[in-house]
């Protein structure tokens, strides 16, 4: 499935890479950057109690598909030092529980139920070993799961960036980098591996409304790596398009169905009208777990719906409509797979028809 390799050169220019997630076993502590505050404050949020963490999943403290993914592994590996009984069925109720609050947080992002259930099968393998044991399994799974995730995005990375060429323009929408992953990310990891092998691509960001992950995390990141980024208001998208400064768009996704549509944040399905119209290739990012065999369409996929306040108020100093004026503030659409010109994996590039490339990546 891979198109185009593009040669590695004998110098790399270093690129900073936010470390989003990180836990010091040294100190048995779990700590995430708050990306709320991006990107005027760097500030790491240690997560002890399951309220806390379902909090940050819920604020988008820690926000991205794999991001959540990663983050929820260590969290259940947190809390599974936390309970205290000796009774391994006790254990392995509490933990069930605890894994239950966790994936309620956020509904649409198939990573972090996926992620959950993989620590649950851990568990439940090593339920009658001595609870140091156990607990250390916990811990290997969830660096297996981080480490996985990073030599994910470096192969996505890869395939990506084959599509691109040396000065092309692509439009990005929301924010699909280190910061919602893991190093590269999965969107963003073809400009942030350009820009380290000395490749020139111009990337436009969305500002992402209502939360502005876009301007807040995408520019920020893409800024501080050196890549040639130029943000735009979201309804700027087709003026960029007509004007031919772009050749391609790059997304991210949170959950892919059997069929090839994809829920990503919300305008992303906009962003893929406009580029059909535009005759733009349409290429959405991500690893293979964030495949859903078992959903079949993007009909079955749920919508998180997220405080109107977001939308009225969030980023001024007074309200920008009266309280009486009603607002529907869904965190993601569905972008039909007619759409997508291709669905770019760790495992390759998956092109029409859908329900058979994608189902193909797990024989």
């Amino acid at each position: 499935m891979k198109e185009r390799s593009v040669p590695m050169p004998t110098s790399l220019k270093a690129v900073t890479h936010a470390q989003n997630i990180r836990y010091d076993k040294a100190a048995e502590a779990l700590y995430i950057i708050d990306q709320s505050l991006l990107p005027n404050e760097e500030r790491e949020l240690r997560l002890q109690s399951v309220e806390e963490m379902v909090e940050a999943i819920q604020a988008l403290r820690v926000r991205g598909a794999p991001a959540i993914g990663i983050c929820a592994a260590y969290c259940l590996y947190v809390l599974a030092r936390s309970i205290s009984t000796p009774d391994p069925a006790a254990f392995q109720s509490q933990l069930k529980a605890y894994a239950a609050q966790l994936n309620a947080s956020r509904p649409t992002a198939v990573n972090l139920s996926w992620a959950l259930r993989e620590m649950e099968h851990t568990a439940a393998a090593h339920l009658g070993d001595p609870r140091p044991a156990l607990l250390e399994a916990l811990y290997q799974k969830a660096v297996d799961i981080h480490e996985d995730d990073i030599a994910k995005c470096r192969a996505i990375s890869e395939y990506g960036l084959s599509l691109l060429q040396e000065g092309g323009g692509v439009l990005t929408h929301c924010n699909a980098g280190p910061l919602a992953t893991s190093r590269y990310g999965t969107a963003q990891g073809p400009f942030l591996l350009a820009a380290e092998r000395g490749m020139h691509i111009r990337v436009f960001a969305d500002e992402t409304r209502p939360l502005l992950q876009g301007a807040r995390l995408t520019s920020y990141e893409l800024h501080r790596a050196g890549v040639d980024v130029t943000l735009i208001c979201d309804n700027m998208a087709s003026m960029v398009m007509k004007n031919g400064w772009v050749q391609a768009c790059f997304v991210g996704c949170d959950r892919v169905a059997a069929n090839g549509d994809t829920a990503n944040k919300i305008g992303t399905s906009g962003v893929s009208i406009l580029a059909k119209h535009y005759g733009i290739p349409v290429y959405v990012l991500g690893p293979t777990s964030t495949i859903d065999l078992n959903c079949p369409s993007g009909d079955h996929i749920p919508i998180e719906l997220r405080d109107p306040e977001e939308i009225k108020a969030l980023w001024y100093e007074k309200p920008m409509a009266l309280p009486g004026v009603k607002c529907y503030n869904p965190s993601f659409d569905v972008t039909d797979h007619a759409l997508i010109a291709g669905i770019v994996t760790e495992k390759g590039i998956c092109r029409p028809p859908y329900t058979e490339s994608l189902a193909a990546l797990f024989r």
